[in-house]
C-alpha cells in the first residue's frame, strides 16, 4: 500500500479490508481507486468488491494467493495498441481467461492549479498516448506514471501548479482536484478491451458466442507462420488478433498471442487447433470465454 500516493491510501485501505473480508467477490484490479481499470472491475461486476492493486503481477498475485476471486487487466485499446504484456504475465501464472468487458475511454485534466499554469501532465503512458494530440497543442509536457488515477493521488499530494493529472472521468475530484478540461482523447472511438483472469474456469452453460485465446511457437523454418495460419483459414475460423513476441531472448523463434472466435468443442475449431500442432513447437490455450462483442 505504501506505493500508492499518501491522497490514495486511506481509501486504498478501506477497498482492502472491504475484499479482505469477502475474498471471494474480490475482484483484483491494477491501478489506485478511480482507474479506468476500477470502473471496468464495477461494471463487470456489480456485485464485486474492487481490490486495487500497485501493479499487474501484483493484480494476479492477488488471484493466485486467493485474496481475489479474480482479476480484471486491460490488454489492449483500440488508439494505442497493446497494454498488458499478458503474454508473458498469464502463462507462467496458472491463471485462465474467463471473460472480456471492453470499456470506453475518457479522460480529464484535474491539477490544484488552472490551466494556464500547467507545463506538465502525469499519467500513464496509455493514456499519455491516447491524448498527445491535445496535450501538444497546448504546449503541456506528458510524464509517464504507472496509473492513470494514482497520478491524480501524486498531483494532489505535489500541489504543485504547473503539474497536473490526465485521470478518469471522476478521478480528479475523488483526490480533491480541480477538473480543468475533459474530453481530451484523440478519436471518440477509444475503447480499451479487458481480460478476467481466475484461478479455474467456472462451470456454466455455453451461451452465444465463444472467444478461445492461446499461444503458440512455431518452428524455426520457412512459411512457418503461413503455414500456422492457413489451419485456420481453410476451416473458417476467424482470427480477431494476433501478436508476436521474443522470449528468451535468442531471437530464434517467435512466440504468438492469438484470439479465435469460437469454442475447442466446435469441430472446425477442433480441427484447427489439431491441425496447428503441426506447424508448432507448442500450443497452449489460456482460456475460452463468452464474447462480450461481437466481432467482424
Amino acid at each position: 500500500m505504501e506505493n500508492f500516493a499518501a491522497p490514495a491510501r486511506p481509501i486504498v485501505a478501506a477497498m482492502t479490508a472491504a475484499a479482505a473480508a469477502h475474498p471471494e467477490r474480490a475482484v483484483a484490479f491494477q491501478g489506485a481507486p478511480g482507474a479506468n481499470s476500477h470502473v471496468a472491475a464495477l461494471q463487470a461486476f456489480p456485485d464485486g468488491l474492487p481490490l486495487p492493486c500497485f501493479s499487474f503481477e501484483d493484480a494476479i498475485d492477488a488471484v493466485k494467493e486467493g485474496a481475489a476471486d479474480c482479476a480484471i487487466i486491460p490488454i489492449e485499446n483500440s488508439l494505442h495498441g497493446r497494454v498488458a504484456d499478458i503474454h508473458f504475465l498469464l502463462p507462467e501464472s496458472g491463471l485462465v481467461i474467463t471473460g472480456e468487458h471492453f470499456l470506453p475511454i475518457k479522460y480529464e485534466l484535474a491539477a490544484t492549479g488552472t490551466l494556464d499554469q500547467v507545463k506538465e501532465a502525469m499519467s500513464h503512458t496509455q493514456a499519455l498516448g491516447q491524448c498527445r494530440n491535445w496535450l501538444k497543442a497546448h504546449g503541456i509536457m506528458p510524464v509517464a506514471y504507472p496509473d492513470t488515477a494514482g497520478a491524480g493521488a501524486v498531483v494532489a499530494e505535489m500541489a504543485n501548479p504547473e503539474v497536473a493529472a490526465l485521470v478518469p472521468p471522476g478521478a480528479g475530484k475523488l483526490y480533491g482536484l480541480n477538473v480543468l478540461a475533459s474530453g481530451l482523447a484523440d478519436a471518440e472511438h477509444n475503447m480499451t478491451r479487458f481480460v478476467v483472469l481466475a484461478r479455474s474456469a467456472p462451470e456454466r452453460p455455453r451461451t452465444g458466442p465463444q472467444m478461445t485465446t492461446f499461444i503458440f511457437e512455431v518452428r524455426n523454418v520457412p512459411a512457418a507462420l503461413y503455414k500456422a495460419l492457413g489451419c485456420f483459414a481453410t476451416n473458417g475460423v476467424n482470427m480477431t488478433k494476433l501478436e508476436s513476441y521474443q522470449r528468451g531472448g535468442s531471437f530464434a523463434a517467435t512466440e504468438f498471442y492469438a484470439d479465435i472466435v469460437g469454442h475447442p468443442d466446435d469441430p472446425n475449431v477442433a480441427e484447427a487447433l489439431r491441425e496447428l500442432q503441426f506447424h508448432a513447437k507448442h500450443v497452449r490455450v489460456l482460456g475460452t470465454y463468452p464474447q462480450a462483442r461481437k466481432r467482424g
